[in-house]
């Protein structure tokens, strides 16, 4: 492939399913739905691990979370494993990038030329709260998210405007200055993420008695098993729902926060086709993690259903295939052999190693069988979580825990546990096989447990960490988190 410049956006919880290409019928994402007819869509994404800071870990690193040990949005990327970025900018490629990283800080050496506005973990610290897992004690700022839920303005959307404009800036600047390489310039935004809260040029897009229903929301609908039992005790978002008006509200607010991102990602295509950028540069879109939104009582992340797990993945530009759909599962581990292939470099001895391949390998057929995985250790956790893909279908591996599997091809909403039914046992026990190939999970849940131990007792152990108190979101640059 010709080495080319890269536009990669991402965004922060954009769920797959609220997509208009991926198929929902009331969403409004021009820009996004175009890009995929002039490119690549692929509609088996995942995220690495369905949390902010390990997934972003995993992106930047292109290994897993168990072999990286960011575990948590406590303990966050420092640097100190290579990054797609360090490849870049040692080969002397400008590689920088405008938003929302949520690594440690911005003190370390992430890789990048440049960070422009970067969101990182708060105080150095972030999230501490997360690692008590014996239990994981009840989160009271998951309240707020239905209580701040509907029309209005917030920090977010005016970070995002700041980003959008800084980026748009960024590249009529390498316009002008013809690159002698290829560059890389990552747009990270931080919108749909909560709070809950659309402008009314958005939210007024999606009327509330018109959304649609979160899907297996009634008590007798929701799944039953002990890793969700104790995330709900844990993530206690759905108390704050005690009027569907409010359920209605968050769901009209998160629709319009996603055409919010459309238009931010439709003002960054327009500056590369207005600045004569568009024949020599790529572009991808993608997410951290997606958002339950609802689904089975369940909201923000921290599970493996497709709401949550799954996320958009677009690429377009030169020597890119155009209205092509790939079926074949992906994930964000994909993106550092992508982005060194993008801009034409070699791969580098220590990264032989890499889970990923680069995605058009993967369209052409040409990439080498690999297993697919996500992994979780976080907030809300009773035990580890992971997630293999086996062709249509879709195996959660709980430590300690019963399993589940899904048919995907059959039963895209994961409303049947095939576990449960005597004849896909050999097939649960060939998954199981297939994960224990990728990473022994009782040993990843014990290294887990052992650096959040080591991590909580440096910052004064449990009751210091529960005196500090929780927050429902990063604040943006420049502001204080709100504790509750």
């Amino acid at each position: 492939m010709t080495a080319r410049n890269l536009l990669f956006i991402m965004s922060d919880e954009h769920s797959k399913r609220v997509l208009g290409c991926y198929g929902h019928d009331m969403i409004r994402t021009p820009n996004l739905d175009g890009l995929a007819r002039r490119g690549v869509r692929f509609t088996d994404a995942y995220c690495n691990s369905p949390i902010c800071v390990p997934s972003r870990a995993s992106f930047q690193t292109g290994r897993y979370v168990h072999q990286i040990r960011f575990w948590d949005n406590a303990i966050a990327y420092d640097g100190s494993v290579p990054s797609w970025a360090h490849r870049l900018k040692a080969a002397g490629h400008r590689v920088e990038s405008i938003g929302k990283l949520h690594f440690r800080s911005a003190e370390d050496d992430n890789g990048f030329s440049k960070e422009h506005m970067p969101l990182h973990v708060v105080d150095g610290i972030g999230d501490p709260i997360g690692m008590l897992r014996q239990p994981p004690p009840p989160r009271q700022a998951a309240l707020r998210l239905a209580r701040d839920a509907g029309c209005g303005d917030s920090s977010y959307q005016g970070y995002d405007d700041s980003i959008t404009a800084a980026a748009e800036s960024w590249l009529a600047a390498r316009a002008r200055a013809r690159d002698e390489k290829p560059w890389v310039l990552f747009v990270s935004l931080v919108c749909p993420h909560f709070p809950l809260i659309a402008r009314p040029e958005w939210y007024n897009l999606y009327p509330e008695a018109e959304v649609p229903w979160p899907r297996l929301y009634a008590q007798s609908e929701r799944p039953d098993h002990p890793y969700l039992a104790a995330m709900r005790a844990c993530q206690i978002y759905d108390q704050g729902f005690d009027q569907p008006s409010k359920v209605r509200k968050a769901i009209a607010a998160y629709f319009g926060l996603v055409s919010f991102v459309d238009h931010n990602v439709g003002r960054l295509l327009k500056a590369l086709e207005d600045l004569d950028l568009s024949g020599s540069t790529r572009v991808i879109y993608t997410s951290d993690h997606g958002d339950n939104l609802g689904s089975r009582g369940l909201w923000g992340k921290s599970n493996m259903y497709e709401e949550a797990a799954a996320v958009p993945m677009l690429m377009a530009g030169p020597e890119v295939p155009a209205e092509v759909v790939c079926r074949e599962p992906v994930s964000l581990v994909d993106c550092f052999p992508t982005i060194i292939d993008c801009v034409g470099l070699p791969v580098h001895a220590e990264d032989r190693d890499l889970p990923g391949a680069p995605l058009l390998d993967i369209v052409r057929g040409r990439a080498p069988e690999r297993t697919v995985m996500s992994e979780y250790h976080a907030a809300g956790a009773a035990t580890a979580a992971f997630m293999i893909r086996k062709g249509k279908f879709k195996y959660v591996h709980y430590v300690g825990m019963p399993p589940q599997l899904f048919d995907l091809e059959s039963d895209p909403y994961e409303t049947r546990d095939l576990n449960r039914e005597p004849g896909y046992r050999g097939l649960v026990a060939d998954c199981e096989t297939a994960l224990r190939k990728v990473v022994n999970p009782e040993v990843a849940d014990q290294r887990a447990r052992q650096d959040q131990a080591a991590k909580i007792a440096s910052l004064g152990g449990p009751a210091a960490i529960l005196a500090r108190g929780s927050f429902g979101h990063s604040p943006v640059p420049g502001t204080k988190p709100v504790y509750n």
